[in-house]
């Protein structure tokens, strides 16, 4: 499925480029302006710095929750069909799927960071740390890669998966700690924080890239093994429903 996926980057990079934009902008735009403003407390982080990995985090789950409108398409080409008479279990068929999201989502962290450090954002002088953030957008990509199994073992147009991405991925990303910190948020909000994912993710690629704190590194990484393994675990169940 991995290889499958490379192909189609080496062949089609566009999408890759177009989904660049938008992070891009939070980064060039929103950034400096908030920055100015400083009404954000960040604990001696530039503003900008401290978005970064929220931002990054962000475009690489946005890349996973629509990764599941392919599925879609393959149903109606009649190519998952194909994929359910081969050897292979449905199990190894959703992961390896969602595995592969996960490396369309790296090619978006190589193209983000470089231009992020050209801008003027300081990321932590260490590659073993950079490996581990990579590793941990890896991860959690195929962990929401498989809610949009998920989400396309219910929907039959791709026009309604659309509308349910959205409305995934927007509410994860305000949850979280990509734009302000966690205390700054209503109560509600707060409690909401703690089950949101997006929140752990977040947070260990910021302490991995930007502020080089890791002592919540190890809490962050079993939140999202967790998250993966029980994500894995529901969409492999659910994804005959969307041949049926």
């Amino acid at each position: 499925m991995i290889e499958l996926e490379l192909r189609r980057l080496k062949h089609d990079r566009t999408e890759i480029y177009f989904r660049a934009v938008q992070p891009l902008l939070w980064l060039i735009i929103y950034g400096p302006v908030m920055s100015s403003v400083r009404a954000i407390p960040t604990e001696g982080v530039p503003y900008t710095d401290f978005i970064t990995p929220g931002i990054l985090v962000q475009s690489t789950t946005f890349v996973s929750i629509f990764y599941g409108l392919m599925m879609v398409w393959e149903r109606d080409m009649g190519i998952l069909k194909r994929l359910l008479v081969t050897p292979a279990s449905r199990h190894s068929i959703v992961i390896g799927r969602a595995m592969a999201s996960g490396v369309r989502s790296l090619f978006q962290v190589f193209i983000i960071v470089p231009i992020a450090y050209i801008i003027g954002v300081r990321f932590v002088s260490n590659p073993f740390y950079f490996l581990l953030a990579i590793t941990v957008i890896f991860l959690s990509s195929g962990g929401f890669a498989s809610v949009s199994i998920l989400v396309a073992s219910f929907m039959k147009t791709r026009e309604r998966f659309m509308g349910i991405g959205q409305a995934i991925i927007m509410p994860l990303f305000f949850a979280s700690s990509a734009l302000y910190p966690v205390e700054l948020m209503p109560p509600i909000m707060k409690e909401i924080s703690i089950i949101n994912p997006l929140t752990y993710v977040v947070d260990a690629v910021r302490g991995l890239l930007i502020t080089g704190n890791i002592s919540h590194l190890g809490v962050d990484m079993a939140v999202i093994f967790l998250f993966d393994v029980v994500m894995f675990v529901i969409s492999s169940l659910s994804f005959r429903r969307i041949i049926e």
